[in-house]
């Protein structure tokens, strides 16, 4: 398959501190692509320097065959951040239309992505207004508006009720058979099964680099949380 995101040999480091060491992989066009790992293991990083905004030492990132944070690939590209990423004075529908205008989608196209997201109801309301969780979701709004080619989304589900998880992974598989790259950052693991694809990440290296099922395979159990525990302890035997 066409490769949408290649990472090469990519070193982030914060001060004295090596946040991604080396780290190689390939996403894939048309597919969701989980990045598990526990806090602190450099997913929001990795996916920064995807999106083109994190100083990195060494390496390099390509997106669409460009290099990552390029102006060819911009309007191309959909980011959502942990912290919500919208203006708290206007309401969701001002906020969903601004970033479909700056990216030149028409305003039909913000509001069919605020139903999307569950939040019709709340279309007039001003995002100050909003609780947390529908503040992240009226972020994530203003990140489907563009129709990207590519989405990067940052634990997009956290505080958010079951109901609308379900919803919002409907709708990622949905975009994803149409040709949207879709790549996803979460700690929870229930979540990887819903992946084509998973990035197993620990203290800024790559564990795993395969199919849900492959890795489940590999670290002989069923259970994604004790396959992650597993290769875990693997790798600590080899560096012992």
């Amino acid at each position: 398959m066409e490769v949408a995101i290649e990472v090469d040999d990519l070193r982030v480091e914060r001060g004295r501190r090596v946040v991604l060491s080396g780290l190689s992989c390939s996403i894939e066009r048309g597919r969701v692509t989980g990045l598990l790992g526990p806090s602190g293991a450099g997913k929001s990083t990795l996916l920064r320097c995807i999106v083109g905004v994190q100083k990195i030492r060494s390496g390099s990132v390509t997106v669409l065959g460009r290099e990552a944070g390029s102006a060819e690939i911009r309007r191309r590209l959909g980011y959502l951040t942990q912290a919500p990423s919208v203006y708290a004075d206007l309401t969701v529908r001002e906020n969903a239309r601004y970033f479909a205008a700056l990216v030149g989608v028409g305003p039909e196209a913000a509001d069919a992505v605020i139903e999307e997201v569950g939040l019709a109801g709340a279309a007039g309301q001003l995002v100050g207004t909003l609780s947390g969780g529908q503040r992240s979701r009226a972020s994530l709004a203003c990140a489907l508006a563009g129709r990207p080619e590519v989405l990067v989304l940052d634990e997009p589900t956290v505080g958010q009720d079951p109901v609308l998880r379900e919803e919002l992974w409907d709708s990622l598989r949905r975009r994803a058979d149409a040709g949207t790259t879709v790549m996803v950052s979460s700690h929870v693991m229930d979540e990887a099964n819903r992946c084509d694809h998973l990035l197993l990440i620990r203290d800024g290296s790559l564990l795993a680099d395969d199919t849900p099922a492959a890795i489940k395979a590999l670290a002989g159990t069923q259970d994604l949380d004790a396959a992650f525990l597993t290769l875990i302890r693997r790798q600590q035997e080899v560096a012992a």
